[in-house]
């Protein structure tokens, strides 16, 4: 369904919840983030698929995050995430380190509706001595040929943003799909978007491949520019200029602090 604000949307994200996000590029929902952290959500397991940056950054600074599992959280060209290195050293988050692939078989596991999936890449890395819960077994089918078992990972809460949907709350995702293995994984799938189209995009021809139904979205809103200052595929680009002011001032918890006032607390980002 369209739901009428912002804050209707995020009901779903509670303290202590599984949240699972996209990478920057593919529809990180920035609107929403900002109304996450004025709400004063707590105690969140955030899970980037498979990476984040200003996103994950904003959340842990703003104590919102308990739990980060993710591959890599940085911000680019505009150097390391400040507050997550600072939250890592001061030993604030739990981590639990991840890869790419490791974290998208995760969530397909789920999506596929079995108990874990098998990765081959993982042996011989550092990563495994940091995560009991990945077991390697020896391939039942072969001899000497070690694989590893990850377990599925099921997130309360998918959150993204997305270009458009309709009015029975069918999200275009269009090449972006990673954002369907997380509705597909996750118990509900909220997600904000630029626009609402006036028709059917299952039955539009030209978007019907890359729609998500509206059967695995509990709810969207509308919210124009809702990836800012990160880009939105297709519709606008990454605001370099913002970035590199986030990172000027979140290089230390007072200057965090100013840009909290400044760009989610005091006016509305735009």
């Amino acid at each position: 369904m369209i739901a009428r604000t912002l804050d209707e949307v995020l009901a779903p994200i509670g303290d202590g919840a599984v949240l699972a996000v996209p990478r920057e590029s593919s529809g990180a929902a920035m609107a929403a983030t900002r109304a996450l952290i004025r709400r004063g959500v707590k105690g969140l397991h955030l899970v980037t698929l498979p990476t984040s940056s200003l996103q994950a950054d904003l959340l842990i600074g703003a104590g919102c995050v308990a739990t980060l599992e993710t591959s890599a959280v940085s911000l680019g060209e505009f150097g390391p995430a400040p507050r997550f290195t600072a939250a890592l050293l001061a030993g604030q988050i739990a981590m639990r380190d991840a890869t790419c692939p490791a974290l998208h078989a995760q969530l397909q596991a789920t999506e596929k509706g079995v108990p874990f999936m098998p990765l081959r890449g993982l042996l011989g890395s550092d990563v495994l001595a940091h995560r009991p819960d990945w077991k390697t077994i020896d391939n039942p089918f072969g001899d000497d040929d070690p694989i590893v078992l990850l377990p599925a990972l099921k997130p309360d809460v998918a959150l993204f943003h997305a270009a458009v949907a309709d009015r029975a709350g069918n999200v275009f995702v269009g090449t972006q799909r990673e954002l369907i293995t997380l509705a597909h994984a996750a118990q509900k799938t909220v997600v904000t978007v630029e626009e609402i189209y006036d028709g059917d995009l299952l039955r539009d021809p030209l978007r019907a491949a890359g729609t998500l139904p509206g059967f695995y979205v509990e709810a969207t809103a509308v919210e124009p520019r809702g990836a800012w200052p990160l880009p939105l595929p297709d519709r606008y680009g990454i605001d370099a200029a913002h970035l590199k002011e986030y990172a000027q001032l979140a290089a230390n918890a007072e200057g965090f602090a100013q840009y909290l006032d400044r760009y989610v607390y005091e006016k509305r980002a735009a």
